[in-house]
């Protein structure tokens, strides 16, 4: 996986998840980021710092980029995405930010 392909996406803690490009894409609002016109850091660097999302709920939006990707027009059974009851109103507030 080439830099060019992946997206480094980054916690309020500071921890980097490197994912891929079309992963981080399932988010209509990191798309628009990195597709963006112009020099912005996110574009030129392929990093997007998110300073209100912890680390352990960017994971799990991580964790959905892939789930979403794999099982989006699929055929088969889809096996449920598992929210811990603790994370769900974080996740909820990151899911509609990133607008996924």
């Amino acid at each position: 996986m080439s830099k060019e392909n992946t997206v480094r996406l980054i916690s309020a803690e500071g921890f980097e998840f490197v994912i891929d490009y079309e992963a981080a894409c399932v988010s209509n609002t990191i798309k628009n980021m990195l597709s963006s016109q112009g020099s912005f850091t996110e574009s030129e660097l392929g990093e997007i710092k998110f300073p209100e999302i912890s680390t352990p709920i960017l994971e799990k939006v991580c964790q959905y980029f892939y789930y979403k990707l794999r099982y989006t027009n699929s055929t088969h059974d889809i096996p449920p995405f598992d929210i811990a009851p603790e994370y769900a109103l974080e996740l909820l507030m990151a899911s509609n930010y990133l607008d996924t």
